[in-house]
């Protein structure tokens, strides 16, 4: 099995801040991952690292057989699909979903005077229909729900059939019912084999869906443990990594967690 993502030694300083130390990690083909860990462990640094959006202060970073600060990252990153808050508050909002989707293909956001072709337009309107949202290719941005508007941001991700996907937060400020249609998107996408090796960082462990292989649990830019997901997401780990007891639930497909007295 070939790696996606391997990172030696990789750290990350801003000014007298250490925001990642010396995190050795690796993805391989197949996998999906989550990060997971507190406010503040690193996690969104480690996701830009990944989506060639951020080099390294120390370390060694590779991704999809490409060295970061010896390749073209303007040609690195269409072969890295990305959802994020940060790409998602430049999302015009007079922009129509099929829009928004199928400007992807050219690394744009917001249309202009590029050019799609029908094949194009038609894996666009593909994609806004697997992410639940049939019928609304003409509806504006704007006009979205926040569960809605979410979906449509990882179907943008998935347009250039990507070799790794991103998915930072993706389920931040939705209430239950977005929650859990996003959840069900994204479970599709990690149950399927022909899907790219996927990078989910969340908060919440019920927002992690079916098909997750893998964690990572980082706290203060340090990697506290990293493997097959049942061996990593456990009461032991993840107290020691949010400092509380903590009490984790795995049922049903469906991940949890809760506080304990200790």
């Amino acid at each position: 099995m070939s790696a996606v993502v391997e990172l030696a030694g990789v750290g990350v300083r801003r000014g007298t801040t250490q925001i990642l130390d010396d995190v050795d990690w690796r993805v391989d083909e197949g996998q999906r991952w989550v990060l997971v860990g507190p406010n503040g462990a690193g996690k969104t640094t480690l996701l830009q690292i990944l989506a060639a959006q951020l080099h390294p202060t120390t370390g060694v970073v590779e991704i999809l057989d490409e060295i970061l600060g010896a390749v073209d990252v303007f040609e690195l990153r269409p072969r890295i699909g990305v959802s994020s808050s940060a790409l998602a508050h430049r999302i015009p909002p007079h922009e129509t979903v099929r829009d928004v989707v199928v400007s992807a293909a050219w690394a744009v956001i917001g249309r202009w005077r590029e050019a799609y072709d029908p094949m194009d337009l038609a894996r666009a309107d593909e994609l806004v229909a697997q992410m639940g949202l049939a019928g609304m290719a003409d509806r504006s941005y704007g006009t979205l729900s926040e569960g809605e508007r979410k979906r449509v941001e990882i179907a943008r991700a998935l347009m250039t059939d990507p070799e790794l996907l991103l998915l930072d937060e993706p389920a931040a400020g939705l209430d239950l019912a977005g929650r859990e249609q996003l959840v069900a998107v994204m479970s599709q996408i990690c149950t399927d084999p022909d899907a790219p090796a996927t990078v989910l960082v969340t908060h919440h462990l019920e927002e992690i869906p079916a098909g997750i292989t893998h964690a990572l649990v980082l706290d203060h830019g340090h990697v506290v443990a990293s493997g097959p997901v049942g061996e990593v997401l456990t009461s032991e780990i993840l107290s020691k990594a949010f400092g509380l007891p903590l009490e984790v639930t795995h049922s049903n497909g469906r991940w949890g967690a809760f506080a304990t007295k200790g």
